[in-house]
């Protein structure tokens, strides 16, 4: 039975907080807000539990799943290398609505889905999901829709959709307008925006110095 918690009010926000670390840590699933649009979440480095929400998703591995951090010394951990661009770019719109691809660290015992030892990381700009991942760490994290339909912009949108397959949802209030977040890969020789999302690609070339055209 799935459980929702208004995180608009102190005190069911602090249990529902509560109630969401325990289910991540116990390889169960929970919808969170962030600043684009509602998520669904895992322990990162449970590979069961990134299955089980592939499945709640109707989504299979060919589509790796994403990983949300808490804060930006979190990324050094987890992949092979920090390059300058890569910081640059953290430091310009992190939090915020930009998602970097660099490769992992080939150290870690993860399972993402098919994503040829590459990672794509973001730091969310939203209270309820930056105190929720600095409790618990990374977190694999999709848009909190079945593929195909749209994403959530409301906790009950997301209930909707995904139901008893999530333990907790903390429902922070609408998101808005579904935009999702911009998404740059640096793991080539150049980078490319694979996305255009929140963030335009203007601004990333701006911070990069490069011309846009050349991050197409």
């Amino acid at each position: 039975m799935s459980a929702v918690y208004d995180c608009s009010k102190r005190e069911s926000r602090a249990d529902g907080l509560a109630a969401a670390a325990s289910a991540v840590r116990s390889s169960r699933l929970v919808v969170l807000p962030t600043d684009t649009v509602y998520g669904i979440g895992a322990d990162a480095f449970d590979g069961g539990a990134v299955q089980s929400l592939l499945r709640a998703k109707n989504r299979g591995p060919d589509m790796p799943v994403g990983v949300l951090v808490g804060s930006w010394s979190t990324v050094d951990g987890l992949v092979l290398g920090t390059p300058p661009q890569a910081r640059a770019l953290i430091e310009a719109f992190w939090p915020g609505d930009l998602s970097i691809v660099l490769p992992h660290a080939p150290s870690l015992q993860w399972d993402l889905g098919q994503s040829r030892g590459t990672v794509m990381l973001r730091m969310p700009l939203h209270p309820v999901a930056l105190e929720l991942l600095r409790d618990v760490g990374p977190m694999a994290v999709s848009s909190a829709n079945v593929s195909g339909q749209p994403p959530a912009s409301t906790a009950q949108e997301a209930v909707d959709q995904l139901g008893d397959s999530v333990a907790v949802y903390l429902d922070g209030g609408s998101t808005g307008e579904a935009v999702p977040s911009s998404m740059v890969d640096l793991t080539g020789d150049d980078p490319v925006v694979l996305r255009e999302g929140a963030v335009s690609r203007a601004a990333i070339a701006e911070v990069l110095g490069v011309p846009a055209e050349s991050l197409a």
